[in-house]
């Protein structure tokens, strides 16, 4: 027993002095290379999205969300002449609480002494999700004959909300992004939940059939 035990020790101990055996290595190396590959591919999808300039549409919509950042982009657009309506997604949050407030005090208002004034309209999603938008704004596409819409969301969230709302409505899309200021952390973060969304809403399309 004693000269097995010893045996053992001095492999075990030859191990050691040649390093980490090759096999993990080649683990350590092929996780290392996902990583990168996965932080390159999120870095051009989520930080550098493709966008297209915005161009006259039926109605400007704002996604939930990073109110502070996102509804400001949706009024210059409003400003800017480029729809006769802003849409808002009212969802009763802290982090919308701008938009919420906007709605309060302006849904439904439409200023008749001033033609060039847009008209507010708000919604609710069900579920408070992007899914949940994307449908609700199918459904305002469809009964009120829009045709063309600007979307607004933050930068890291524009193909992911693309995704959904293509499923969904048969209008045509032009996002536009708005500038989050966050931490390199933070964008990691946003990299990891925005692959996760994008992956679902590939998997499991947010509408059965474009309304």
């Amino acid at each position: 027993m004693l000269p097995r035990f010893r045996a053992l020790r001095h492999r075990l101990l030859g191990r050691l002095q040649r390093g980490v055996p090759r096999s993990v290595d080649l683990a350590v190396g092929g996780l290392t290379s996902v990583l990168l590959i996965w932080l390159f591919a999120a870095a051009n999808l989520f930080y550098y999205p493709q966008v297209s300039e915005p161009k006259k549409a039926d109605a400007v919509v704002v996604l939930a969300g990073a109110a502070s950042e996102r509804l400001p982009v949706g009024r210059e657009l409003i400003d800017g002449s480029y729809a006769p309506e802003l849409v808002l997604s009212y969802t009763d949050t802290p982090g919308n609480r701008i938009t919420d407030l906007y709605c309060d005090y302006t849904a439904g208002d439409t200023v008749t002494e001033d033609p060039d004034s847009a008209a507010v309209t708000c919604f609710f999603p069900e579920p408070l999700t992007t899914r949940g938008e994307a449908r609700a704004i199918a459904r305002l596409a469809a009964d009120n004959g829009w045709e063309n819409l600007i979307v607004v969301t933050s930068r890291y969230h524009l193909l992911r909300a693309e995704t959904n709302l293509s499923q969904c409505t048969t209008a045509e899309l032009t996002m536009v992004g708005s500038d989050p200021e966050l931490s390199p952390m933070q964008w990691l973060g946003r990299f990891a939940e925005e692959t996760g969304g994008l992956a679902a809403a590939t998997l499991r399309p947010a509408c059965a059939s474009r309304i």
